[in-house]
């Protein structure tokens, strides 16, 4: 873990973000993300009492990918598709699965959802990741291939090996270490995971951070 480059780009950010996300700029990007929006829509459509309807929560799990951001245009009507096609076991499975990643065993809850998605060649990272990221803002992350994949270069997370096939394991360790990194920096950096990894994404994409800092 290379601390020096994540505090490399922590001082670029604040040097151009002083108050982090609560800047104006940052603000006004936030606002196009609708996070707070999203937070309170998933807690609403996915309170405990709810998951007595299977169905219900499919149509819940396809309008929370639909609105999402951070989900791609392409894969927002695949999964409208996917989900419409369930049966009704499928339906039961991932419902349960679901329940479990949000209120009960994570592992387990995470293992069922996948082997849903893996049926029907549904099993994507962003897929995977962006309810429990909305319902637990502060604790979950989201998988965004590509981000995942420049922070583990950038501060040589070497403990963490990327596959397009998602796994519990990696989740879980990519979590915690998120969870760590982000009280090595400025808490106006972390206002939610998301905004942490979005942090991240902007700053370790390349060396242009580090440059700026050593001033070339």
């Amino acid at each position: 873990m290379n601390i020096e480059n994540l505090k490399k780009a922590e001082a670029c950010f604040l040097q151009r973000y002083p108050d982090g996300f609560l800047d104006p700029e940052m603000v006004a990007i936030g606002k196009k993300h609708k996070m707070l929006k999203m937070i309170d829509l998933s807690r609403d459509l996915f309170r405990r009492e709810n998951f007595a309807r299977p169905h219900t929560i499919v149509v819940h799990l396809a309008k929370i990918i639909s609105a999402s951001s951070m989900v791609s245009m392409f894969e927002k009507p695949k999964f409208r598709s996917f989900a419409a096609a369930l049966d009704l076991l499928e339906q039961e499975l991932l419902c349960r699965g679901l329940e479990e990643q949000l209120y009960g065993d994570q592992h387990q809850g995470f293992e069922m959802m996948l082997d849903v998605l893996q049926s029907r060649k549904m099993a994507k990272w962003t897929l995977m990741s962006i309810t429990p990221v909305y319902f637990k803002p502060e604790d979950e992350v989201f998988v965004k291939p590509t981000t995942a994949k420049g922070i583990i270069k950038y501060l040589e997370l070497d403990e963490l090996d990327y596959k397009p096939q998602p796994s519990w394991g990696f989740y879980s360790l990519f979590r915690d270490t998120i969870n760590e990194l982000k009280t090595r920096v400025d808490p106006g950096l972390s206002p939610s995971n998301a905004a942490f990894t979005g942090f991240l994404m902007m700053s370790l994409g390349t060396n242009q951070a580090v440059n700026k800092i050593k001033g070339r």
